[in-house]
């Protein structure tokens, strides 16, 4: 096709229709707090096989992320430790909750995920939790997989 076939009568490009159907929600998260001043980030996370990940830890505003390839083993404070698969999504509020995995579930792939962090400001985009602490709060954790 030539270029004079691809613009319509007022030499415009034709409007797609495709922008109605590009969009799939993939996760709606509420209610949210962002901190006053916050700034965001995005970051790329990989894991070789079986890398537990990031030791727990906190972080000062909410983060969404999305697992690209693998599978993550992802645990916050009160909630059951869930595999999220390529595809998946998770979220997690920020603040005090403490994310106690965040590593690849798989013994034998590569996981690799995006994260959007709010942080706020004069804070670290990642706090690690201390022992002392980890056992302060561990009736706050959810019971632990059997086997």
């Amino acid at each position: 096709m030539s270029e004079k076939d691809s613009v319509d009568a007022t030499g415009e490009q034709p409007r797609s229709e495709g922008w109605k159907t590009a969009a799939k929600m993939l996760q709606d998260a509420a209610p949210i707090t962002i901190p006053d001043g916050a700034s965001a980030m995005t970051i790329h996370v990989e894991w070789e096989p079986g890398d537990p990940g990031t030791p727990p830890h906190r972080h000062s505003g909410p983060a969404f992320g999305y697992v690209i390839e693998g599978a993550v083993r992802f645990e916050l404070e009160g909630e059951p430790e869930r595999v999220i698969e390529a595809g998946g999504t998770f979220w997690e509020p920020g603040g005090d909750v403490i994310h106690y995995q965040d590593g690849n579930a798989l013994t034998d792939a590569r996981t690799r995920f995006v994260v959007t962090m709010m942080c706020a400001p004069g804070k670290p985009m990642l706090e690690l939790v201390d022992e002392e602490e980890l056992a302060q709060r561990a009736h706050l954790r959810a019971p632990r997989p059997v086997g």
